[in-house]
């Protein structure tokens, strides 16, 4: 039986985030998620100088190169499905960088309301 089609914040099917860089937990260009994603790595958002600085000094450096790991590292502007946590902790902290409603996977819905997504969406206009 086939899996049904992964559903954005917005309740529409779930849009790609990047394919260069390639992102996703499953490195598929999407935000999608499973039992084994710990992270839930389900925000879509566009890097910022501010969030990569915020995510390294959390321990997470987002923008060194990893090529044994195939990771290109990460500069403004790239987008990246983010650990729905670490996006909230930049919010709160107020470094969260834009997002991307249409490619945030509903599972992030569990760490952040709707309001608090769209108050950083890229495409709410």
């Amino acid at each position: 039986m086939k899996k049904p089609p992964a559903k954005n914040v917005l309740g529409q099917p779930l849009q790609p985030c990047s394919i260069d860089p390639m992102t996703g937990w499953f490195r598929d260009g999407c935000c999608n998620t499973d039992q084994n994603d710990r992270g839930s790595h389900t925000v879509c958002a566009e890097m910022s100088a501010e969030f990569l600085a915020f995510s390294k000094a959390r321990g997470n450096d987002l923008s060194t190169p990893r090529p044994e790991m195939g990771f290109p590292g990460l500069k403004p502007g790239d987008k990246w499905c983010l650990c729905a946590s670490r996006w909230g902790e930049a919010r709160d902290a107020g470094s969260a960088p834009k997002l991307v409603l249409a490619s945030t996977h509903m599972a992030a819905l569990r760490y952040a309301s709707i309001e608090q997504l769209m108050e950083h969406a890229l495409d709410m206009n």
